[in-house]
Formats: structure tokens, C-alpha cells, sequence
């Protein structure tokens, strides 16, 4: 299924609400999570948001021009909401009967998560959907001014929320991005897949050379487990353990990455790769080294590591 993503506002002068949080950074975490795991399940992702705006009106239609022209199968807009720091909860809007069908199961996901249930509303009033060709649905996802919303908010658990709501299941319900080996796994092939996991990373072996990918434990290999191990603060046994694995899973899964972010084992890699100090937390520093990184790969230089950062760090 081909779905088109708009990440509500984040294009000035269409700029979100101010709350306790700032809904245009919480579209955006969560609107790259959420085209992450689609893809992730092998459907088609257009990102609907306009790199930049004349106005608000300009904003829109660009949104709508986007998905039309790409002729997506559903269209999902994604907002935080804000009105008096009391009302708080969730809402879906939709017009059409189709996209009611497509807006529900996503309601019912992330009002799972504890959020107040506000329905699913008539959207007749909303311009990305009226001028839209295709099922299309506008999710409020919470109350940015609320404080009883924002304790709860988590933008992974939101992502998900969103993504099993229309795909009806999640990435990691099917085979992980690189598979922790078990007892009945064949060797080599293990040992294939770490070897190429830890080339795609950019982690050497002696002499800081790229592993030959033969599914062989040699020297080569076991330094170069040693090294993530080293970047990623896991311990050194140059063991590819399922602490080693799932640090791997950890940094391949591209998870949004942003400043006073405590991102652990991704944010050390990225500080490796970067030249930063290692110390797992996305402080001034490193932000002012992603900007550069991605002024100098052609990117927007927002700080803000993203699904087409991580791309050109790790592929």
C-alpha cells in the first residue's frame, strides 16, 4: 500500500501549537518514526511535508498536491492538539466512509495507550482533507498544553500506535532488522550477517579495514566487535552476544534523534562517526557536528537526525 505521511505544520509560517511541548517537534518525531515503520513494512511512503511555504494556505495545498499527485492509497495527517491546558485525549477526523474505516483502528491504538477517547469526527472543515483524492484521516494524536497527556506521551509507543492502526501489525513482529542468531542458526551464516551489519556501521577491524564478509570468526572480525563494543559502551569481549545484537537493532533502526536527547547506544555511534565526545548524550556539540554533517551531505541543517540523516550515515 502506498500511504502518504504529512507531518502537520513544520513549515513557516504554518507553524503548530505551543504547549508544555512544541507540536511541530512532536509531529515530526513521531511522523518519521511512523514512515520508518512503514517502510520497515514494506509498503510505499510519500512524505507529504513541503520544504517550505509562502503561507498557511500554500502550505496545505502543497500537502494535498503532494499526495495527489502521487496518487497514495490513504493520506494520514498527523497533529498535536491545544486549547486550555485541561482538555486533553485523542481524536480522529475523516469525511468519507473509507476513511472512517482506516481512522478507527488507528483511534483505538493509541487510546490503548491510556489517552482519553474523543472520537472519530467529521472533518468536513479541515482543508488536507477535503481537497484530498483519496481516504484520508487528520489524527490529533494528544494535547501538547496538557500536562496529564504529556506524562503520558511517548512517541515511540504513539508511532506504533499509529502504524498498527493502519498496517494492522508492526515491524517487529515479523523478523527483526539484523536477527539475534540462536542455537539452531548456522554459524557462518551469523557470522555473515554481523560482518556485513558492522561494514554497513562503518565499524573496522585491525588496521581500520572493512571486514571480508566470508562468515568466518578471524581476528578481523572479533576486533571489530570489539571496537563497536568500545564505541557503544558495551562490554569487551569481542562476543557478539545479544547485548552486542540488540545495540546493533538499536542504531539500524534509525530512531529520531534530537538535542538534550539521552539516546545511549545511537547517540555514541553518531558521536563516534562525528568525532564527538562519547558520552551517549546529544548535548551542543554534537548537534553543532550533525549540522555540519548534513550541510555538507546536502541535507537541512535543523540538528535534528532524521530518517535521510541516518541514510547517509548508515544507508
Amino acid at each position: 500500500m502506498k500511504f502518504g505521511i504529512d507531518i502537520g505544520h513544520n513549515s513557516s509560517p504554518d507553524i503548530g501549537a505551543q504547549g508544555i511541548k512544541f507540536e511541530d517537534n512532536l509531529t515530526l518525531d513521531v511522523g518519521n518514526r511512523v514512515m520508518t515503520k512503514l517502510k520497515a513494512l514494506n509498503h510505499q511512503v510519500i512524505n507529504c511535508k513541503p520544504q517550505r511555504s509562502r503561507s498557511i494556505t500554500d502550505s496545505l495545498s502543497t500537502r494535498c498536491n503532494i499526495a495527489n499527485a502521487n496518487r497514495v492509497d490513504v493520506f494520514v495527517s498527523i497533529h498535536f492538539n491545544a486549547f486550555n491546558g485541561l482538555a486533553n485525549g485523542t481524536e480522529v477526523y475523516a469525511i468519507s466512509d473509507n476513511a472512517r474505516k482506516k481512522g478507527q483502528p488507528v483511534l483505538d491504538e493509541i487510546t490503548k495507550l491510556g489517552f482519553f477517547r474523543r472520537g472519530l469526527k467529521n472533518g468536513s472543515h479541515l482543508y488536507v482533507l477535503k481537497n484530498t483524492n483519496m481516504p484520508a484521516i487528520l489524527v490529533e494524536c494528544c494535547f501538547c498544553d496538557a500536562r496529564k497527556d504529556m506524562k503520558l506521551f511517548d512517541p515511540e509507543t504513539m508511532a506504533n500506535a499509529i502504524v498498527k492502526g493502519l498496517a494492522g501489525k508492526l515491524p517487529d513482529e515479523n523478523e527483526p532488522i539484523i536477527h539475534i542468531p540462536d542455537e539452531e542458526d548456522n554459524p557462518s551464516t551469523a557470522v555473515l550477517r554481523l560482518q556485513k551489519a558492522l561494514n554497513r556501521l562503518k565499524i573496522p577491524g585491525k588496521n581500520g579495514r572493512s571486514l571480508v564478509e566470508d562468515g568466518i570468526i578471524g581476528a578481523q572480525t572479533k576486533t571489530a566487535v570489539q571496537n563497536l563494543q568500545r564505541i557503544t559502551a558495551i562490554q569487551q569481549t569481542g562476543i557478539a552476544g545479544d547485548t552486542t545484537w540488540k545495540g546493533i537493532n538499536q542504531i539500524l533502526s534509525k530512531r529520531v534523534l534530537r538535542r538534550n536527547h539521552a539516546g545511549g547506544i545511537a547517540v555514541r555511534y553518531i558521536q563516534y562517526r562525528l568525532g564527538a565526545e562519547n558520552d551517549s548524550i546529544y548535548g551542543p556539540q554534537t548537534e553543532g557536528l550533525v549540522k555540519r554533517f548534513q550541510q555538507q551531505n546536502g541535507l537541512v541543517a535543523d540538528g535534528i537526525i532524521g530518517n535521510m540523516t541516518w541514510t547517509k550515515f548508515i544507508g
